[in-house]
Parts: C-alpha cells; structure tokens; sequence
C-alpha cells in the first residue's frame, strides 16, 4: 500500500485543495492520503474559519484517507519549525512520498536549493543576521541573504512566495530528519496565494473565498463556483450550528482584556516575545477599537502582519516560552488521529506495530502532557461562541472519536 503526505489547513477546502490530492495520486503513485491538518490555530496566527472537526470532514469528502493534527506547537510557527512538526509525524506514520503545492513546480530545484543552504549554512545565516539587523522581518532577511548568496538559484526559486518558503522548509526538514520520504511538487494554478478577490476561474485563493464570506454583502452562494458541494454544505451547517465564522474580530475583546491586565513583565514571558514588543502592544491596545487597527498601529518593517498575529495567538492562549521550548525541543510526540476513510483505516492497521508514537483517538483516554498546549487552544478558540455551542465545541476536544468517513 503506497501513501502519500500531504500538509493541509483547509481554510476552506476548495477546489485548488481536490486538484492537489487528486494530482499527488497521480504523481505518487499512492492510493492512499495521510494529511497532516493544522487545528483550530493555523500557521499565519489566524483561527481556523471552522472548527478542526468540519474541516477534517472537508478533506475525507476531498479525498484524504487519514487525518492527523498538527499539534499548537507546530501548527503556529514560522515555515521551519511548522514543516518539522508535520514532516516529523509524516515520517512516524511511514509514508513513502510528500506532494506540496509551489509557485516554482520544479522539485529538482528545491532540491538543489536545499545542498546550497545547507553546504553555506553558516554565512547565510551570517547574511540573514545582517538584513535583520538592517530592520528586515525575518522572511524577508532570510530572502536577501540567498539571492546574495545566490542569485542565478533566487531567480529559479522566489522565496518572496509562501509556498516556495514552505517547500523549501519541508525538503530542508526531510534531509534533517533523515526522514525516508521522497519529495514531490506541483504547480500552483489559477490563483495566488495572497489574491484577495475571487477570480473568474473554478480555482480561487482561501483568502479571497475567507473575505467573500466576511464581506457582508456577500453570501455563501458567492463562493459556490470556488468550493466543492459538500463545502458549501458543510460551511452552510457549521453557520447554522454556531452562528458564526471565526476570525480575529471575534477575539478581539478576549486579547484586549488580556493585555490590559498584564505587565511588561508579564508578557516577556509570553512565546515570541521579544526586542521590547511588548511595550508597543501595551501602548496600542488602548486605544484600538479593532484588531485589524490594532496591529496596524504596531506592525513594523521588523514586525510584520502574520508575525503579530502569532504573537496575538500565543497572547490569547497563554502559551509560555517554557511550554513552548519544552515542547518544540521534544518534537511530536503523540499522533492524534482526526479522521479515517476506509483506506485509511486499512492502512493504519498494516502499520501499526511500527509506529512508535501515541495514537491518540480521544483525549480523554490518554495522558500526554503535550496535549494541553491543544486543550489550551480548543478552550480559546471556542470562546468566542455563546452558550450552549462555546461548552459543546469544547467538549468535543475531549469526547470525539475520529471521524469515519463510510
């Protein structure tokens, strides 16, 4: 049995997301799909629009087989440490190959960018410490370090793209893990990753489909051409059940609330934290009535939007430098299963002697201090729902079995 990995958000799941597993089958070769999921936070220090459950429901109906979640730790980090995490559980898990979608569609290129970093590791790191210290976010520092470095392989490889800079960090954490896992890569097409406006074409960014559903003059029916049906439905239930999408104005109270009852020294302890930020988040949140005003007002060329909103996460769910270098320094250490087609289910049960991981089904029968970090930002994420739904999704984290897809 040949599976694939792949490494997912599914903010929505929308048609781009079914012509990616649909092409890494093809171009693995695999006939079965292990997608590692983020939860309820996600990568660009965003909450999830629904729940990690709908979501792992979008990508069984999608075509994965087995859902796994990246764990908070992961799943809130810059590029490097989010493909550990999900490269490390991919390798637990024992699939053969990766497919990632890129702006570049030449694996060949990633590869021979990834000798180049690692054979001149240590004066790009030199490099990328120069443009930091120049006011450069780290991203961007990291970006003109390689094209000094480099510029013939800088114009093959833009690392001023996402999915470039993802690609790159999951082939980087393949070689440092010695992780048995063949890399693959397809073309993004249609859309681009930060479009903001749905396109005329069946194919648009999740961001664009996000600010359709947000824009109040718009309705689900807008996003209809850019989604899969059972999206569409499954979006139409979750507004039903909870009457809302989350997004970062739902939690703006909570955070405003939790800078103002903290200190600077209180918030120095505070993941991420760091250079004398939080005087600038002190002094800024009294007076933002928004939270997109917010980290308007702090953003710096050295602080950029997505890394703020990490920040904010780490803020809202309390997650300390401690929790965070005692987790990152052990690496995953636990699978927790989400959901399972009937491959899926076949597959785990051929590999399952081998895995030397946890599987963790239900939270509430295990014990893996790990899990609060994810516990922690469950509770979080449900708050900004009202009575019954905030105790019902919080419960969920610790009674719901894998979902089953038949």
């Amino acid at each position: 049995m040949q599976a694939a990995g792949i490494i997912v958000e599914y903010n929505p799941f929308h048609n781009g997301h079914y012509y990616h597993i649909n092409e890494t089958k093809k171009q693995t070769q695999s006939n079965c799909i292990v997608a590692v999921m983020s939860g309820h936070f996600l990568q660009r220090g965003e909450p999830a629009l629904v729940s990690k459950w709908a979501r792992t429901t979008m990508a069984l109906k999608g075509g994965a087989d087995l859902v796994i979640e990246l764990p908070y730790a992961f799943s809130t980090q810059q590029a490097d440490s989010f493909a550990t995490g999900a490269i490390s559980l991919l390798d637990a898990l024992h699939v053969q190959s990766l497919c990632f979608g890129s702006e570049n569609g030449h694996i060949d290129e990633f590869i021979q960018t990834t000798s180049l970093l690692q054979e001149h590791e240590e004066k790009l790191s030199l490099l990328t410490k120069k443009a930091m210290q120049q006011g450069y976010s780290y991203p961007k520092a990291s970006s003109l370090a390689f094209q000094t470095l480099s510029h013939e392989k800088a114009e093959s490889i833009n690392l001023s793209q996402p999915n470039n800079i993802l690609g790159l960090s999951y082939v980087k954490a393949i070689n440092n893990l010695h992780a048995s896992i063949k890399p693959h890569t397809i073309t993004r097409i249609q859309s681009q990753y930060h479009d903001t406006e749905l396109s005329d074409t069946s194919i648009a960014s999740a961001t664009s489909i996000r600010n359709a559903l947000f824009s109040r003059s718009s309705s689900l029916s807008d996003i209809s051409y850019h989604v899969p049906d059972f999206t569409l439905a499954l979006l139409e239930d979750y507004f039903k059940a909870y009457h809302t999408f989350h997004h970062w104005e739902n939690y703006f109270s909570f955070l405003k609330y939790k800078l103002l009852t903290m200190t600077a020294e209180h918030l120095q302890q505070i993941y991420e934290i760091e250079e004398g930020i939080e005087h600038r988040l002190l002094d800024y949140i009294k007076e933002a009535q928004s939270f997109h005003e917010f980290i308007d007002k702090v953003k710096t060329k050295r602080y950029t939007w997505t890394r703020l909103q990490r920040i904010c996460t780490h803020i809202l769910t309390h997650t300390t430098k401690e929790q965070m270098t005692f987790t990152k320094s052990h690496g995953a250490d636990y699978i927790r299963i989400l959901g399972m087609s009937q491959t899926g289910r076949t597959y785990l049960k051929k590999i399952k002697k081998q895995v030397e991981l946890p599987l963790v089904s239900t939270v509430s029968q295990c014990d893996i201090p790990s899990l609060a970090l994810d516990i922690q930002a469950t509770n979080v994420y449900s708050m900004s729902l009202t009575e019954p739904y905030r105790t019902s999704l919080m419960l969920k984290e610790y009674n719901t079995p894998p979902i089953l897809l038949p």
